[in-house]
């Protein structure tokens, strides 16, 4: 008989022994019942060890009323354990089990393809190494193959794009990461001091910093009892925008040098800087590191840089109107763009992806909306969604979604009140709910994120599980190349701008 799921919110803890433990079958039976909805979706799923087994925890999303469903199956220790794999059910879980198998050694029966993903050195089967990944091949005299990487030109991380192709045209993409594995995960539960796991935080994806150390300090300040006021949480949301809006400029300009549009490169790059010098302003580091701390902040948002985050972002709408005027309209640009990279939404949900990636698709993934957090529990935001899922929509995606950013800071900015500004500093201990779970997620620029932490009875770290929207995405840029030329691929993997370190934690 299944038992009833416990749900929780968004940054919220509970005790391990309030969320039902069941049977694999029932297990099975809830997550495929809770996944036929539409409006329901895999946050995390993960394995950990506990009471000298493994305990299988999922967390499944419901982005009508903002709640988690949890569920949980534990495993007592035997010789080559194997499951039911539940992605041939439902495929976005394809990730999360193949990632659970490499860790732990759980062979899930029925998965279409059950290979490594990351290669980290304390693998469960050390014989799996990266030289020997069993990439997909057709055998034919008519195909070839090209491989691009690990090593790229320039500062690209190392990955390996794995084409099939027929002359020109690409049949099916592959791509491999794993060359750069850090432990990040293991060094959570290694370091044990508060400010090291928060630099750990901002540094699994440098252009995400400020959404990857707020996911942290949401779970740290749930699973410590820590009160956050409504000002900090206000200011850590702004943080967040201006974070979004940076890189997506950033991107935009990125694009126009791929289609040699010089103009709109240079003038776009010049506007991303200005951003991120705001931002250098406001903390000391223009990618926001330092910024987001647990419990407080040594970065208030005083009246006067209130004001001069007003100024700047009214400079830099002025001039980006200007030239997304031109840039948006150019015939060169839009036919270069316009039913490139395709990935339809039924495609983008077969795949479970997340953020820009499920947005540009008609997908309507949000987390300021769905699961609000932060400032935006306070201000809500509103998520925008188009139709064609090529890479002009996630072309225009970022300048709608940089706009919408823009004006959701100037509301939020208004109704702030600077007339009694308390110093709120970081902690530097915090003492965790002991024998608890706790999961938090953040819309950055990219997507959902998603960080899981489970405390033993001593209330210390024993689980420390990250997800970066990379994850899912990178499976939907492998599909959107199918059937283009090969010389497609620099736009459509620009249009994406996926995380090679996030990924590969």
């Amino acid at each position: 008989m299944i038992k009833e799921t416990i749900s929780i919110k968004n940054g919220e803890s509970i005790l391990l022994q309030d969320i039902p433990t069941m049977e694999y079958t029932d297990f099975k039976s809830e997550m495929l019942d809770l996944l036929k909805e539409e409006q329901n979706h895999c946050v995390s799923y993960f394995a950990f060890k506990r009471d000298s087994g493994l305990q299988l925890m999922a967390c499944i999303a419901n982005d009508h009323d903002g709640t988690i469903a949890l569920l949980s199956h534990k495993m007592a220790v035997q010789l080559n354990p194997q499951l039911e794999s539940l992605t041939q059910y439902h495929f976005p879980l394809h990730i999360f089990e193949r990632e659970i198998y490499e860790n732990h050694g759980i062979k899930f029966i029925g998965h279409p393809w059950l290979k490594p993903v990351r290669f980290p050195s304390d693998r469960n089967d050390q014989t799996k190494e990266i030289n020997n990944y069993p990439f997909y091949k057709i055998k034919s005299e008519e195909l070839h193959e090209v491989g691009v990487g690990p090593i790229h030109a320039g500062i690209i991380e190392p990955g390996h794009f794995r084409f099939t192709c027929n002359g020109e045209m690409v049949l099916h993409l592959e791509i491999q990461l794993g060359w750069q594995h850090r432990g990040v995960e293991q060094l959570f539960l290694k370091k044990e001091n508060l400010l090291q796991r928060n630099l750990l935080a901002e540094n699994i994806s440098g252009d995400t910093a400020i959404g990857h150390s707020l996911a942290f300090v949401q779970i740290m300040e749930s699973l410590g009892a820590i009160p956050v006021s409504r000002q900090l949480n206000l200011e850590r949301a702004i943080a967040l925008e201006l974070e979004r809006i940076a890189i997506n400029t950033g991107d935009i300009s990125a694009l126009c040098v791929d289609v040699a549009y010089n103009l709109g490169a240079s003038v776009f790059s010049v506007l991303r800087t200005g951003i991120i010098n705001l931002t250098q302003e406001w903390c000391g580091n223009r990618l926001g590191k330092g910024m987001i701390r647990t419990g407080g902040t040594n970065y208030r948002l005083t009246p006067k840089l209130k004001n001069r985050v007003l100024a700047v972002l009214e400079d830099y709408e002025k001039r980006f109107v200007e030239m997304s005027h031109y840039a948006y309209k150019l015939p060169s640009v839009e036919n270069r763009f316009d039913g490139i990279g395709v990935v339809t939404t039924k495609q983008a949900r077969l795949i479970g992806s997340v953020g820009m990636a499920a947005r540009a698709a008609n997908v309507r993934r949000d987390i300021r909306e769905s699961h609000p957090f932060s400032g935006f529990s306070i201000h809500p935001y509103e998520a925008i969604v188009l139709e064609k899922g090529d890479v002009f929509a996630r072309f225009l995606l970022r300048r709608k979604e940089l706009k919408q950013s823009m004006a959701w800071i100037r509301e939020t900015l208004k109704k702030m009140d600077f007339t009694n500004q308390e110093n709120e500093p970081p902690i530097k201990f915090i003492k965790m709910m002991p024998s608890a779970f706790s999961v938090s997620l953040t819309e950055g620029w990219r997507g959902e994120i998603c960080h899981c932490a489970v405390t033993d009875e001593n209330g210390q770290l024993a689980a420390y599980k990250i997800k970066d929207p990379s994850m899912h995405n990178w499976k939907s840029l492998e599909l959107s190349l199918r059937n283009l030329e090969i010389s497609d691929f620099p736009i459509n993997n620009k249009s994406y701008n996926l995380s090679y370190c996030g990924h590969d934690l």
